[in-house]
């Protein structure tokens, strides 16, 4: 078995009045005055990713908007396949509630870097757990998919760590200490002998 790339990118930022919610796995869209303002790290962004690589975006506008962005950027446009189980952790009954209303409905106490603890449930939600073990599964198939290919996603900061924890082996809290940044760069391989991390929030240009 071949070693399969894996070149993990959070979406952009998303417009302001989403940024004010738990957004989730709703469709919200970018800011586009942030669009402009960042070119210059879409282009590095375009030079920096390999060519002849299997792009990979989640159902999500926002995903595929930020990859089109990448291509006006100078990256030869690809075709953009649709992976559901890459998208964003769901918060359920709870997405679209101002941060500042989540607290009282917590039954655990709250991570420091995540509004709910790794195995906390929303009710119609997901835990971070439940996270870990759909994007792992994704990954590996993928990486079954294309040994010894190269592979874009364009996907959330919630499934990026959790890709990262399904590497490393790390817990759900454990995950949720990680910082990733919109538009930065994750690589992850997996090769014969298992994953390694190449490189986690790296921000183009920088």
């Amino acid at each position: 078995m071949s070693e399969t790339r894996f070149w993990l990118i959070r979406h952009a930022l998303v417009e302001e009045n989403a940024r004010a919610m738990l957004y989730g796995v709703m469709d919200v869209a970018l800011c586009e005055t942030t669009l402009l303002e960042q070119a210059p790290m879409y282009q590095a962004l375009a030079r920096r990713l390999p060519r002849q690589a299997a792009w990979k975006v989640t159902p999500l506008s926002r995903t595929r908007r930020t990859a089109q962005a990448i291509f006006a950027a100078g990256y030869p446009a690809a075709d953009l396949a649709v992976e559901p189980d890459l998208i964003e952790q769901s918060l359920g009954d709870w997405q679209g509630l101002p941060h500042d209303e989540l607290p009282p409905k917590l039954a655990m106490p709250k991570h420091p870097f995540w509004p709910l603890a790794g195995d906390e449930k929303p009710p119609g939600g997901e835990s971070m757990v439940e996270v870990i073990d759909r994007a792992g599964r994704t990954l590996e198939r993928l990486a079954d998919a294309h040994p010894g290919q190269d592979v874009v996603i364009v996907s959330h900061g919630g499934t990026i760590r959790a890709t990262i924890a399904h590497a490393l082996g790390v817990s759900a809290d454990n995950s949720l200490h990680l910082s990733i940044q919109n538009l930065s760069l994750t690589r992850l391989d997996r090769n014969p002998d298992g994953w390694r991390v190449v490189c986690v929030n790296e921000l183009p240009g920088y």
